[in-house]
């Protein structure tokens, strides 16, 4: 286990715009920051960070939590495993306690595929550089192939040896279990019961995750022998969906950012020769057919995708319906042709890295009009296949979701296609009535929040972690019944304890708010079970004169607690840089500049409510009673009652309390 103090290092140490940065391209809204969900398929930003809170937070799909929590959902880690994670990413040297027989035993399953896979990329290494068969075989044929030392070391490239079961027989002697060998596809085991290795005599391109660990295998033969498949990969697994994987992406992610462009390539060797001319913003599909979540990937560091297609003219024809997907994912696509009989590996290796960057540079055209070329060229003069080739053209045009680039590409057909630009314009709005209907007739899906399915309002409040946070009740629709407005009033004081529990409430002689607004609600309890949850923390925390901070709500081991928080932490709002402008001179009043309005107003309404409550409770006292006395003893009380709810609604003002 690790040490609390080492968890602590960490927590301090792990900056959460840096953390989530590594996975998403983050822009500055305010002083908060906003990307793509990396949790779910958006187009338009509804995912925010709040530097100053130290938590990420997604108004479309829910997602929330810390940097822990971002690494544990991004890749699915255990949360020892995302803290070792951001351990050594920021430098920071974990110490644990030892770990007994019982707790060993119970090690995450997915974690112990990962150790065995790692395990097994430094074996193929080893063979590569310190057997006299791997240097022989192995480093020999990447450096007929022209790689050089450094690009193999980075790639981790290695050997697996002819053998059928050296990888095997290590790995049992290491320690590792049999069935994660099977499971991970190292090792096949045979109906007799007898295992051997699956990637023998084979060059190794270890397939990495978004932070460098090895989830799985290309193994390419070195035989003539056409019985023998050319490449053997490594099965689905539990760490390992190709659908969700591109080759490189590790070792890319930086430069596609810095050039905001990505070239998207076939294979192994197309995206270890590209690097080695000079070209790192590049990764491959390795084979498979593009892919939603291969798409996803690419969306988190750019919207620019340009395709490296070799000579095969079939092929590019049978690739153009699939990169119809890039489009509607609200990509910017180009195509690159290379010269027939070349790829971007032979083409690299022929050429080398200046001219090869100057042909990629130089050579690309936009997806649109190649594909209209290519169709055009294939159709001649049949007016049949050309009138085929518009409704195509048009069709991938339709998936476009912006409308002003959409314009632009049927501009440019029509004179490509030599038709005029109304015809094809009806013919787009005919698509996207067709697609609209059939969507309306989908099921709803259920949101996940209260801002799923739809786009934040426009830029008016601040986040509250800048300083202005909009009250709950003024986040919803007015339109509430009494039960929901009862649920805003409470989340609504568990907000303010949240973000302002420990700022002195200068109305009352400096004490801080948390103790303001738990005294004042003595005798109120809360109807949501988890709302007093969180105050009872607080009550127990004040038992021993202290206050919890955010950090110890945002990492609550009861993950609704923490979930809320995040909620109630984080919001889709930033301050407009037309507001409070010198320049112009209009302000907007921040919720800061008045907590004790915020504060008491609350404390108010949840009063309000309780005062109404015991009327309500009195009436029906009434309507039962029948001895005089105490039907005087119980109209007194009323009128008690009702007085203050006269005073609270004085107070409150105009605010509609429902």
């Amino acid at each position: 286990m690790i040490k609390q103090e080492t968890i602590d290092k960490i927590l301090d140490a792990a900056r959460i715009e840096e953390v989530v940065g590594d996975f998403v391209d983050l822009r500055k809204r305010g002083t908060s920051m906003i990307g793509l969900c990396p949790f779910h398929n958006e187009k338009t930003p509804s995912f925010h960070v709040s530097v100053s809170k130290g938590i990420y937070k997604c108004f479309g799909c829910g997602a929330g939590g810390d940097a822990v929590r971002f690494v544990m959902e991004l890749e699915k880690y255990a949360y020892p495993e995302a803290l070792r994670y951001l351990a050594q990413k920021y430098n920071i040297e974990v110490e644990e306690t030892a770990v007994s027989p019982e707790q060993a035993a119970v090690t995450d399953h997915r974690e112990s595929l990962l150790v065995v896979t790692n395990w097994a990329s430094k074996f193929f290494r080893d063979c590569l550089w310190d057997t006299d068969d791997g240097r022989a075989i192995g480093l020999s044929y990447f450096r007929e192939r022209g790689y050089r030392e450094d690009i193999i070391k980075k790639f981790e490239l290695g050997y697996s040896p002819e053998a059928w079961e050296a990888l095997h027989g290590k790995a049992i002697a290491a320690g590792h279990d049999e069935d994660f060998l099977q499971e991970t596809g190292l090792i096949v085991r045979k109906d007799d019961g007898k295992s051997y290795d699956r990637f023998r005599g084979r060059v190794m391109f270890p397939i990495h995750n978004l932070t460098g660990r090895v989830l799985g295998f290309g193994g390419r033969t070195l035989k003539t022998d056409k019985k023998v498949p050319k490449y053997v990969n490594s099965p689905e697994s539990i760490i390992y969906h190709k659908s969700d994987v591109l080759y490189g992406l590790f070792f890319a992610k930086k430069a596609i950012t810095v050039a905001d462009s990505c070239y998207l390539v076939e294979g192994y060797a197309d995206v270890i020769s590209m690097h080695q001319a000079g070209v790192e913003n590049v990764v491959a599909s390795s084979g498979t057919s593009l892919t939603s979540g291969q798409i996803r990937l690419i969306a988190r560091y750019t919207k620019n995708v340009t395709i490296l297609f070799d000579g095969d003219a079939a092929g590019i024809k049978a690739s153009l319906r699939g990169l119809d997907m890039l489009l509607e994912e609200g990509m910017n696509v180009k195509v690159l042709l290379f010269p027939d009989g070349d790829d971007p590996d032979s083409f690299a290796m022929k050429n080398g890295a200046d001219a090869f960057k100057q042909y990629i540079e130089g050579n690309s055209k936009d997806f649109i009009f190649y594909k209209t070329d290519v169709l055009l060229k294939d159709a001649g003069t049949d007016p049949v296949k050309r009138a085929e080739v518009i409704h195509d053209v048009v069709e991938s045009i339709a998936l476009i979701p912006d409308d002003i680039k959409a314009s632009v590409f049927i501009r440019e057909c029509s004179n490509l296609l030599d038709i005029e630009e109304r015809l094809l314009i009806s013919e787009l709005n005919k698509l996207r009535l067709k697609a609209s209907r059939k969507d309306q007739q989908l099921p709803e899906k259920k949101a996940s929040s209260p801002f799923a399915g739809n786009e934040p309002p426009p830029d008016l409040f601040m986040d509250p972690a800048d300083g202005v946070a909009p009250s709950l009740e003024t986040t919803f629709s007015p339109k509430v019944n009494k039960s929901q407005s009862i649920a805003l009033q409470e989340r609504e004081i568990i907000r303010l304890l949240l973000n302002y529990g420990h700022v002195p409430a200068k109305w009352e002689q400096d004490y801080p708010i948390a103790f303001v607004l738990l005294a004042g609600l003595q005798d109120v309890t809360f109807t949501d079970a988890l709302c007093q949850k969180v105050v009872t923390v607080y009550l127990t925390f004040m038992e021993r004169e202290e206050l919890p901070n955010d950090r110890y709500f945002i990492t609550h081991k009861d993950r609704e607690i923490a979930d809320l928080a995040i909620t109630l932490l984080a919001s889709p709002y930033s301050l407009s840089p037309n507001w409070n402008d010198e320049k112009r001179k209009i302000y907007v009043a921040q919720e800061t500049d008045n907590l004790k309005n915020a504060v008491l107003g609350a404390l108010y309404r949840i009063k309000k409510r309780k005062v109404e409550q015991n009327m309500q409770d009195v009436r029906e006292e009434l309507r039962q009673e029948t001895n005089a006395e105490n039907l005087e003893m119980l109209m007194v009380k009323y009128q008690k009652l009702k007085m203050m709810e006269k005073e609270i609604t004085s107070y409150l003002g105009t605010v509609i309390v429902k």
